[in-house]
């Protein structure tokens, strides 16, 4: 999903519990091998609670528009107020939802949905037109959203986005009210898992109404769930939607997420039994928690496809110098942060991609290099006419761990470089705008797959001026290279392709990563049901509790 995961400490995030079942939704045998539905639930053989409201805290979400979404926050509102043609199981797998059939062509690259009877929140049929209209409301250029590069595999989509094509030259066609058909550029084994972030709107709703994802009572969705609530910055109220084709399956009947930004407060409220749940993926746990928590036998983690990473602003001075960005890269001692703040097993990452999608897990460089680092410091400075750094400022967003490896970060150039870094934290909406408009110099933030595939990272920094990339670096050849992966069938010259690329990024450096993340959290030992799937994304559908 996303745009930068990196909300409140969220890189500690949860995995899948167990998950339920949808009644009446085999795949069809034309559909991938691994497109299977989820295992019956337990709920045949244990008693849900009567009362099954669950209680959460999160992140003040970007926005409830499903085809402007692009943070994990936002991302997990809008999974369980919205249904796509696929949706994800437990283990990751795209599985049929709205669609109650897939046809594959022979070259895999004519996809034909089959829409199953549903409806809107609102009571309207969901239609094809619905899903055509929703996705190519996100490839327009005048929406400006930072989702569309997840539809690029599309016929024509990057072309549309880009201005180079017609809205009649993309390959969407609504065949009829219950047929959508797609065509892709190249085959791509991923589509499906891709599609689940493909959610259809209202377009009546849409059209006559500019803020109608922005309130209760104007929001119309299609998913498991519905907004009945949002006071900002203070909560936000979802409730079983009565108009969801798969509503026998949903057992809460409320979902009520506080927004508390201490991750203190929030155990706190989790040990007195006011919070079902505390940790990822969206909000955290405290950082001194992490290590007890884990020794009680209480935490539980998995690695997810996420990256914690710094990024430069590639056109503010000293970092103008690419043998600087290096410096301070090559500065940092990732082993000692994974190790004794991140403390839920972190990996320390010496590249862009993270380790569960990487074509190169050893890395670019060496961890904490800080004799290179000074020499390279020596002669970008050198390089850039300078004899003393200017001020150097570090922007995070506010949050226990971002603080704690902010510190760690100041401390270690400090002793490694002898550079003085003052360190700026403001809240997460905030720091997302400054680092779009450039206003930083050393920033953090990370990226969720939206599929485990090395090219889902590498794409981020494509473009020179977008949501994804905001250290303002482009190189033409890395663009070339991604490009050739994009449509090599070979996989052997495809990941050369991609280890290329990754290598300009690291030679250039205007990101750098700090360790490949992952899930942890506590829970309510009664709650049942919820799947995070390997990717980190929250599923709330098929959720209960036991009595």
């Amino acid at each position: 999903m996303k745009r930068p995961v990196v909300m409140t400490s969220l890189f500690v995030l949860l995995t899948g519990l167990f998950a339920g079942c949808s009644s009446g939704n085999t795949p069809t045998q034309t559909a991938p091998d691994n497109q299977q539905q989820p295992e019956p639930a337990q709920q045949a053989t244990v008693q849900p609670a009567t009362e099954q409201t669950l209680h959460m805290n999160a992140a003040e979400p970007e926005t409830l528009d499903s085809g402007m979404s692009n943070d994990v926050i936002s991302g997990a509102f809008i999974r369980s107020l919205y249904d796509g043609l696929v949706r994800l199981d437990k283990d990751g797998k795209p599985v049929n939802s709205v669609a109650s059939d897939i046809q594959i062509s022979e070259d895999k690259k004519v996809y034909t949905f089959t829409l199953r009877d549903s409806k809107w929140s609102n009571g309207d049929p969901v239609t094809a037109q619905d899903f055509a209209f929703g996705w190519m409301r996100v490839l327009n250029p005048k929406t400006a959203s930072g989702s569309a590069y997840k539809y690029y595999p599309i016929k024509n989509a990057r072309a549309f986005f880009e201005g180079k094509a017609k809205a009649e030259d993309v390959g969407i066609k609504v065949v009829n009210d219950k047929t959508l058909q797609v065509t892709l550029e190249n085959p791509t084994p991923y589509f499906l898992t891709l599609a689940t972030f493909y959610y259809p709107v209202n377009q009546k709703v849409v059209e006559s109404n500019p803020d109608w994802a922005k309130k209760p009572e104007s929001i119309v969705t299609n998913g498991p769930f519905k907004l009945v609530n949002w006071e900002h910055k203070n909560k936000i109220e979802l409730a079983k939607n009565e108009h969801y084709w798969d509503k026998e399956v949903v057992k809460f009947n409320e979902i009520e997420f506080s927004m508390i930004e201490d991750t203190n407060t929030e155990l706190e409220l989790f040990n007195s039994g006011e919070l079902d749940w505390a940790g990822g993926p969206i909000s955290g746990l405290p950082a001194d928690a992490i290590g007890p928590l884990r020794d009680e036998g209480k935490l539980q983690t998995m690695q997810r496809a996420t990256n914690y990473y710094l990024l430069f602003q590639t056109e503010k001075p000293p970092f103008t110098n690419s043998k600087i960005r290096k410096a301070f890269a090559y500065a940092i001692n990732r082993s000692d942060i994974a190790e004794n703040i991140g403390q839920a097993g972190q990996t320390p990452l010496m590249g862009f991609v993270p380790l569960s999608a990487s074509l190169k897990p050893e890395g670019y460089f060496k961890d904490n290099d800080v004799e290179t680092a000074k020499q390279l410091l020596a002669e970008g400075m050198k390089e850039a006419g300078i004899t003393k750094l200017p001020e150097i400022t570090y922007l995070y967003n506010t949050s226990d761990l971002n603080k704690k490896i902010a510190e760690a970060l100041q401390a270690q150039w400090k002793q490694s470089l002898g550079v003085d870094v003052k360190l700026i934290n403001k809240e997460l909406k905030v720091m997302f705008d400054d680092q779009e408009q450039g206003k930083y110099m050393i920033s953090r933030t990370g990226w969720t797959g939206d599929y485990n595939d090395s090219v889902n990272f590498l794409e981020l920094m494509m473009e020179k001026y977008s949501s994804n990339n905001s250290t303002f670096w482009f190189s033409e050849k890395y663009v070339e290279l991604v490009k050739k992966a994009y449509a090599e069938p070979d996989e052997a010259k495809r990941n050369q392709y991609l280890v290329e690329a990754e290598s300009i990024l690291m030679e250039e450096m205007p990101v750098t990563g700090v360790y490949s993340s992952v899930n942890s959290w506590v829970q309510n030992e009664k709650v049942k049901g919820i799947t995070v799937d390997p990717l980190g994304y929250i599923d709330f559908k098929w959720g209960y509790k036991e009595q």
